[in-house]
């Protein structure tokens, strides 16, 4: 095995500050001026009124910025500064009642009005139309409404309305102990069911002053980087049948389903569920296993590569995904996009270069594509490149065998956050422990969470038959806005 993980801290660290309601906007400036990326927002009931906190990416700590506010007080919004808060503080709105001052509007977010105005933004002129498409959905994916502003058949605007199915995972998870809280995060989306417990199982241990050891480290990140893999594969079948490509879109089908039988043989299921834990790691690879999966892995490579090769010389692909729902850099940074959408666009987003309490080391590096043009054709060139990485990190992980890991009592973080990368982007959790041990706050904010503005960006100027191959490039999941 490499060096790869071996030096710096064993766990993600937060810096937590709370300032008074008139210093807040300026605080939250000052973190960005010192590099800080927003990451995210949540709310805490504390007495009559709330807490308001706003987190902050800064390499390998993530800075808290809080507010306390009484009974009815509003917060000053962040929306004009961080774009990206914009869910956030609507979904705080709608679940904890809190009102943010300045801001031009509030449309609900997993409130469902029963009136359309209430949550689209008013679009009119001549030739202008709306198209509506859900909440239903042929097949099996879950419900989410997309209300198109059309002219012709060019698309001015859409809005998305999730949330349909939100199960209060956060909710329900308070007053546990945290290894019971550890299933509320898994179950938030059956796609990065190992991201999400990861990022939890990493916060929570913080909380609690627990440290991940060398083995729990590597089994995490060979999990995750699992979970990487087929979820990569099923996204690029997902392009391929979104621009009616069935050669590709089979053959990456097939490849998918041989590493979910891979995950299936080594864990005992083929999504990875149950395979993390808090406090270390129970999974087990022995030498010869190790060397057997090493195996299957190259085999599958190699039979990527040859679909991969097929991929790139059909011209009718090429022809379709070029230049379609491009999301330009200074848009993506502005609405926080992460993951290969943001690469894509030439953001080099990727927490695995900041991950301690796993494996992936400083010196990691972010995938990017060829070229950096933001569309439907880079953000199919960002997975075919982290395919190629994520195979070859797998193979160095099982360089050796993995043993069950431990983690060990070190000093506790007042409250607990981690970053960790998912296929689709960054994911944040936040863990709170109240004096008696149990779960006082659980909040989770997924790469999917973050990335449905962009897609919405994205898809205006598009003509309104090319949505399902935009929708198909991001790949988002509506789980983990039901969560």
């Amino acid at each position: 095995m490499s060096a790869r993980g071996a030096v710096g801290p064993a766990r993600q660290a937060t810096e937590v500050r709370t300032v008074a309601v008139g210093e807040w906007r300026e605080s939250c400036l000052g973190e960005r001026d010192r590099g800080g990326r927003f990451c995210g927002a949540y709310a805490v009931r504390a007495g009559e009124g709330c807490r308001w906190t706003a987190l902050f990416a800064a390499g390998e700590v993530t800075r808290a910025v809080s507010v306390a506010l009484g009974a009815g007080q509003p917060a000053p919004t962040l929306v004009d500064l961080f774009p990206a808060a914009d869910w956030d503080e609507r979904e705080a709105h709608d679940l904890y009642g809190l009102e943010f001052e300045g801001r031009a509007a509030l449309r609900p977010l997993v409130a469902h009005t029963a009136e359309t105005e209430s949550w689209t933004a008013p679009v009119g002129g001549e030739g202008t139309y709306q198209v509506a498409v859900g909440p239903i959905h042929a097949g099996v994916i879950e419900s989410g409404h997309f209300r198109f502003h059309v002219v012709g058949e060019r698309i001015l605007h859409l809005d998305s309305r999730l949330f349909y199915k939100h199960r209060g995972l956060e909710r329900a998870a308070e007053g546990l102990a945290p290894d019971a809280g550890l299933a509320y995060a898994q179950r938030a989306c059956g796609a990065c069911a190992v991201t999400n417990a990861v990022a939890y199982a990493l916060a929570a241990e913080a909380a609690l002053g627990l440290e991940p050891d060398r083995e729990t480290r590597r089994a995490r990140t060979l999990l995750l980087e699992l979970e990487r893999l087929y979820n990569h594969l099923n996204d690029v079948a997902a392009i391929c049948a979104g621009v009616g490509f069935a050669p590709g879109n089979m053959a990456f089908a097939a490849l998918k389903e041989r590493a979910l039988r891979l995950n299936a043989g080594l864990v005992g299921h083929r999504f990875l569920f149950g395979s993390v834990a808090l406090g270390g790691s129970g999974a087990e690879v022995s030498a010869a296993r190790a060397e057997a999966l090493r195996g299957e892995l190259r085999e599958l490579g190699e039979d990527a590569a040859r679909a991969w090769r097929e991929l790139t010389f059909a011209a009718s692909v090429r022809a379709r995904v070029d230049g379609v729902g491009a999301l330009a850099a200074a848009d993506a940074a502005a609405l926080g996009a992460v993951g290969p959408a943001a690469r894509a666009a030439g953001i080099g987003v990727d927490c695995r270069g900041s991950s301690p309490g796993l494996w992936y080391g400083s010196g990691f590096v972010a995938a990017a594509p060829p070229r950096a043009s933001g569309d439907v054709e880079a953000r199919l060139e960002v997975r075919g490149v982290e395919l190629v990485a994520t195979l070859e990190l797998l193979r160095e992980l099982l360089d050796e065998p993995v043993g069950p890991g431990r983690s060990r009592p070190v000093a506790a973080d007042p409250r607990g956050v981690a970053r960790v990368e998912s296929p689709r982007g960054e994911t944040v959790c936040a863990v709170e422990v109240d004096p008696a041990g149990r779960l006082s706050r659980l909040h989770l904010r997924t790469g999917s969470y973050a990335n449905w503005p962009a897609l919405a960006h994205a898809t205006a100027g598009n003509l309104l038959p090319d949505f399902p191959l935009i929708n198909k490039s991001f790949e988002l999941c509506y789980a983990c806005a039901d969560r």
